[in-house]
């Protein structure tokens, strides 16, 4: 074998070796957590419907302490609980005192958005859609720039007040609240 051809071959080895170094496979809870019930957070707006009183019903933040404020009860704590549970949280401060048999609903208005950087034309901020899957999140930062690894991604995102971070495909869908890493690929 010839110096050359046994400099490419080493070298070749070596990018390969250092490219599975990097490999994070997700958590279990990673994927898990797709098919469960979706639990709010800060940021996601709510629309709180009281049939019959107009001054409570609103759209409510949720703010970075985890918790919505409505009138005449005061913070309702709403972080890592679906709107069902809110619902009844807000029935059952009302029922203490303030309305007899309140007939609440509270929908989500507004998710928290996604975050997306590395090697895409526009990093940022991004609203979250349902559905949203890291392939549409990159067109949505103005697609790839000519150095992005276009086949998987790495996506953090906080479980049950755990911050996890796993490398996935590119077709992988996202929730609100992610951050999407693009990686620059070798060649």
């Amino acid at each position: 074998m010839t110096r050359v051809l046994r400099f490419i071959l080493i070298a070749g080895l070596a990018a390969l070796v250092v490219s599975c170094t990097g490999y994070r496979r997700p958590p279990t809870a990673f994927h898990q957590v797709l098919t469960e019930p979706y639990q709010l957070d800060s940021g996601d707006k709510l629309r709180l419907v009281v049939f019959g009183q107009t001054d409570i019903s609103s759209t409510y933040t949720v703010d970075q302490s985890g918790h919505i404020s409505v009138p005449l009860i005061g913070a309702v704590a709403a972080r890592g609980r679906t709107t069902g549970e809110v619902e009844k949280a807000i029935a059952t401060k009302l029922r203490a005192g303030y309305i007899r048999n309140p007939d609440v609903s509270v929908e989500i208005e507004q998710y928290r958005p996604f975050f997306i950087m590395g090697e895409v034309r526009t990093p940022g901020q991004y609203p979250y859609v349902a559905g949203l899957t890291a392939q549409t999140a990159v067109a949505i930062a103005g697609g790839f720039s000519a150095r992005g690894y276009q086949k998987s991604v790495d996506i953090t995102r906080q479980i049950n007040g755990k911050v996890l971070t796993g490398r996935v495909p590119i077709t992988d869908p996202i929730r609100p609240g992610d951050t999407i890493y693009i990686r620059e690929r070798l060649f």
